[in-house]
């Protein structure tokens, strides 16, 4: 089998093994090899009891094998009241995967990466499934190696040794080393469409054309080159601003701020966008400032430098200014749908921006509000401008400007929470009491 385990050398490696040909030749593999690349193989099996009786001897096996070849073997099985779905089944899964990968006080060592048995006719699988329904170029460049997030956001790398090697080449594989395995017998049913895929499409193609499956495998990886290309051009165009909203900088090249805009529309995890939304987003750029395009629930607003995107309801709000004493009280409080946070002392852990400040320097009199006429800024450092012409430097797009919370005491700026606090308040070494506004 070709198999490339160089970029897995010296790794920790947990293969998921179901019982079946693919995972068994894997496991096999990897075992017979692991000493020559450094690798501790351990071995994970998911149950999702779907399959009744046969999923029990199915598990029953996959033990039976982990200890004959020595693996060390965790094993998970699925009991729930929930309806089993697909995706129900795949986050169940994932979080097995990061059960496995994480050392337990009970012996277990953990993992640096997770090993699915995906091969070459799996990959052509998906492109070819992808295809049919219409996919863009990042629905073909198929399987390899990744960064997979679960349900909480949290990132587990998988990976697929065996995704250059031909369904024959692991029938062979298995032959050749008499490799044990169970089959699974839904594999074989046409109830499902990748299995009429898997069992009628590709055959006839690998048919009509020799080496086909091979031929999509080398096609998908110059896809998936051409997909790293347009993301590495999209993040340069591509701006977060502030927790309201995102910014996409004025682009000629449609293919490119398309897909910032597509980017943005799966982060609000929205889908059904038409090529007429896109189209009328890229042109958007080019209209006065201040034009807005609302769709799906989201508003784009031309700026000089580009579109600002973000939810409608978060344009309409209704807040009056109040005290930072009371915020201290309180802890948090919400606004616009965005979480503000006001603590005293301690370090603080958040994804979003945190701002220290000398808690005794602030007034009693400061206020939580939004931009005024007349409002001006200390900025860290020194030197006093208007807030607009802060927000301006900042480039801070002007559909924001009115709805970033501020600690003010009349018309001095002491906070622009989530970007800057006031030189005034700043910590210094002579500080006692500090405090901490995140947002």
């Amino acid at each position: 089998m070709n198999v490339n385990l160089n970029k897995y050398r010296g790794k920790r490696i947990c293969v998921a093994v179901s019982g079946g040909k693919d995972s068994m030749a894997l496991l096999h593999y990897l075992n017979a090899n692991k000493s020559e690349y450094g690798v501790i193989l351990t071995a994970l099996n998911c149950d999702h009891g779907i399959r009744g009786e046969s999923s029990i001897k199915d598990s029953a096996f996959v033990k039976k094998e982990c200890e004959r070849l020595g693996v060390p073997l965790v094993s998970f099985v699925w009991q729930t009241e929930q309806k089993r779905t697909e995706n129900a089944a795949r986050q169940w899964r994932l979080n097995c995967y990061k059960k496995a990968l994480n050392a337990d006080k009970n012996g277990w060592e953990g993992a640096d990466v997770i090993a699915t048995a995906h091969h070459a006719n799996d990959n052509a699988e998906t492109v070819l499934f992808n295809l049919a329904r219409g996919a863009s170029l990042s629905g073909v460049k198929g399987i390899s190696d990744s960064e997979i997030l679960d349900e909480n956001s949290v990132s587990l790398s998988i990976v697929r040794p065996l995704i250059a090697c031909t369904r024959g080449e692991i029938d062979e594989y298995v032959k050749q080393n008499d490799v044990k395995f169970v089959v699974d017998e839904s594999n074989f049913t046409e109830d499902y469409t990748r299995n009429k895929i898997r069992l009628k499409v590709i055959p006839e193609i690998e048919n009509a054309v020799g080496g086909a499956v091979k031929n999509i495998y080398r096609f998908s990886r110059l896809a998936a080159e051409d997909e790293e290309y347009f993301s590495r051009q999209v993040n340069k165009i591509l701006k977060t601003e502030t927790p309201f909203g995102y910014k996409i900088l004025k682009c000629d090249e449609s293919v490119i701020f398309k897909r910032a805009a597509v980017k943005i529309i799966a982060g609000y995890k929205l889908k059904d966008y038409t090529a007429e939304q896109l189209d009328r987003l890229y042109s958007l750029q080019y209209n006065a400032v201040g034009k807005k395009f609302e769709f799906l629930g989201l508003t784009a607003i031309c700026e000089r430098d580009g579109v600002f995107v973000c939810k409608s309801c978060d344009l309409h709000f209704n807040f009056q200014s109040v005290s930072v004493s009371d915020y201290l009280k309180e802890g948090k409080t919400e606004i616009c749908g965005q979480e503000l946070i006001i603590t005293l002392n301690g370090d603080v852990k958040s994804d979003k921006k945190v701002l220290t400040f000398d808690y005794e320097k602030l007034p009693q009199n400061a206020v939580v509000r939004f931009y005024q006429s007349g409002d001006k800024f200390k900025k860290f450092g020194g030197g006093t401008k208007s807030l607009g012409d802060f927000f301006t430097d900042k480039k801070i797009p002007h559909a924001v400007r009115k709805r970033l919370p501020l600690i003010a005491v009349d018309s001095q700026i002491l906070c622009v929470c989530g970007v800057e606090i006031c030189d005034d308040i700043k910590v210094t070494k002579d500080t006692k009491i500090t405090g901490n506004i995140i947002f």
